[in-house]
């Protein structure tokens, strides 16, 4: 399982986003422990007055539990995790909370630990603790037999395309993968071996490079987006200023948004609302199954999770009523026959208690199946409409360089890249020609000027 985790404080808003429906489809409170109530509000608010006797601010460990995206892993197996990560990070005991969320056909857990020691009254110190994590991940892999991420195995065989969290929020802003926004300034800088190109190439795919206020060299997307170069390219700062030089010459990030704004027409602006309103939503069509397919599948675990606590009902007072009574009860605690039927008891409620596990895994499982081949229809979806923002932005970027005169026309657009780029290599041609043409008869006229002699 890839482990997230976090130290945190501001307890209420946390327990709101982990029980709230708004971007999850299903959510499941699995576990409250070691709390006096069973609300998880409640629970955190418990935690947070105990934290306000220390110094401790953020007195929550926080973490997400996140299997592959094609394995079916039971409640059970994320608990299990779970024990494994408090032993190994000093947590053993703590009060601690499990949270299950499902969106978009993926499955995760959310669980949460007071770092309080109500005892003691202080936190448990989290030294470490990304280290820790990341060898209880490679267990886990190893422990279900899951292909493990490169990167788990070898440092240097991480995916070059990955990004932070701050790059996810900024990617959900401006509605673009930021793999493929990673991808493309990772490609330009290699394509590029000096300033003017890595400034063209940037330009070619509707980048545009600015002096940033606090990193020497930023890239600023046709929508103001501002992104860090050095960071999106996997480069040290001091490389860039290298093939940059002076940084003094490039434009201020105001500067750059207000001639990127100038230049954008009407038209485009009210294209770019378009295609930011469409990313955001989905076909009709899609948006009915999966509106019909979530609430069948909310109904379905409602009524399964009433008839489990019906028939659990009935089966506790068939056990309890094997148990006899009044004297024939004190007869059989003389003879050894009440512990006979107590253990039976215990052995069928534990029975009983499993067949309702597996029950409901089972129903996850189908549900899961069935999300995931809508999810697939949506993730085509919205790869069309990253690969379609992606394309827009460099016919923005084209049209903003025709604004400047640097290529033909929008016409070059519609043609092939081979096309393009040879009419581009034609029309630099011309005007080098044009250029020495000039030079041979401006020397030519020096020359006839030197012939003439002096004027007085």
């Amino acid at each position: 399982m890839i482990i997230k985790a976090k130290e945190r404080g501001n307890a209420p808003q946390l327990a709101s986003y982990l029980l709230s429906m708004r971007e999850n489809e299903h959510v499941e409170l699995y576990q409250v422990r070691g709390f006096v109530s069973d609300d998880l509000k409640e629970a955190f608010a418990e935690a947070e007055a105990i934290a306000s006797a220390t110094k401790c601010k953020k007195h929550l460990f926080s973490l997400s539990l996140n299997p592959p995206q094609d394995q079916h892993v039971s409640r059970e197996a994320f608990e299990q995790a779970a024990d494994q990560i408090e032993v190994k990070v000093g947590l053993s005991g703590h009060p601690r909370a499990i949270v299950f969320h499902e969106k978009e056909g993926r499955r995760h857990a959310h669980a949460v630990w007071s770092r309080i020691d109500s005892e003691a009254m202080r936190a448990k110190n989290m030294g470490f603790y990304k280290h820790k994590l990341m060898d209880v991940s490679r267990d886990l892999f190893l422990q279900h037999g899951w292909d493990m991420p490169k990167g788990m195995l070898d440092h240097s065989l991480r995916n070059p395309l990955n990004f932070t969290h701050a790059q996810w929020q900024q990617s959900k802003r401006t509605n673009q993968d930021p793999r493929l926004i990673k991808a493309a300034i990772q490609h330009c800088w290699k394509a590029s071996d000096n300033h003017a190109t890595l400034k063209a190439a940037l330009e070619d795919k509707g980048f545009f490079l600015a002096q940033g206020d606090r990193r020497a060299v930023v890239a600023i997307d046709v929508r103001g987006e501002t992104y860090s170069l050095s960071r999106m390219a996997g480069v040290k700062v001091k490389d860039v200023r290298a093939r940059i030089g002076d940084t003094k010459t490039l434009p201020s990030v105001d500067q750059t948004k207000q001639r990127i704004s100038d230049r954008m027409t009407d038209t485009l602006k009210g294209y770019l609302q378009e295609v930011r309103a469409g990313a955001k939503t989905l076909p009709p069509g899609i948006a009915f199954k999966l509106e019909q397919m979530v609430a069948r599948h909310r109904e379905e675990r409602k009524t399964t999770w009433a008839r489990h606590e019906q028939r659990d009902l009935r089966e506790k007072q068939l056990r309890a009523a094997r148990l006899p009574k009044g004297f024939s009860g004190i007869w059989s605690r003389i003879t050894g026959k009440f512990s006979k039927i107590k253990k039976t008891n215990e052995m069928e409620a534990l029975q009983c208690w499993q067949r309702d596990v597996k029950e409901r895994n089972a129903l996850y499982h189908r549900q899961l199946d069935e999300r995931v081949k809508i999810q697939k229809l949506i993730h085509e979806r919205r790869k069309e409409r990253a690969e379609e923002i992606v394309k827009i932005h460099k016919e923005i970027a084209a049209y903003i360089a025709m604004k400047r005169g640097d290529v033909p026309s929008l016409s070059a657009l519609k043609q092939s890249p081979e096309k393009a780029k040879a009419k581009m290599k034609l029309r630099a041609r011309e005007r080098g020609d044009e250029a020495r043409a000039r030079d041979r008869q401006r020397e030519r006229t020096r020359g006839s000027d030197h012939d003439r002699g002096p004027r007085f």
